[in-house]
């Protein structure tokens, strides 16, 4: 397995980690080995949802969440998916920290 292979199974492992257990199932059952043929097409539709996200029901969410699930089976984008992930996350959190900071200062 490459290391990129390794880092995005973390990635997934921590994911399933933060969402609700019937989510986590269902995601650990797609990133099977024979789940291939579900999870292209599913990859697909969810990044183009996330293209269209400015429609009602659709949203932002679903384009990393493609993305993720195209990484498994196509290697040239592993490295690029993990980086943005991991840069994501690292915003993100320091984006919560900031903020947390804020309303402690104001308290």
């Amino acid at each position: 397995m490459s290391k990129s292979s390794e880092r995005l199974n973390r990635l997934f492992v921590k994911l399933e980690s933060r969402i609700p257990a019937f989510a986590a199932n269902w995601l650990s059952r797609v990133r099977r080995p024979e789940a291939r043929l579900l999870r292209i097409p599913l990859g697909i539709i969810l990044i183009l949802g996330g293209i269209f996200s400015f429609l009602p029901v659709l949203g932002i969410w679903m384009l990393p969440l493609g993305l993720l699930l195209l990484a498994v089976d196509l290697i040239f984008l592993q490295g690029p998916v993990n980086m943005a992930i991991l840069r994501g996350t690292r915003k993100w959190t320091s984006w919560q920290r900031s903020r947390r900071d804020k309303k402690a200062g104001k308290q």
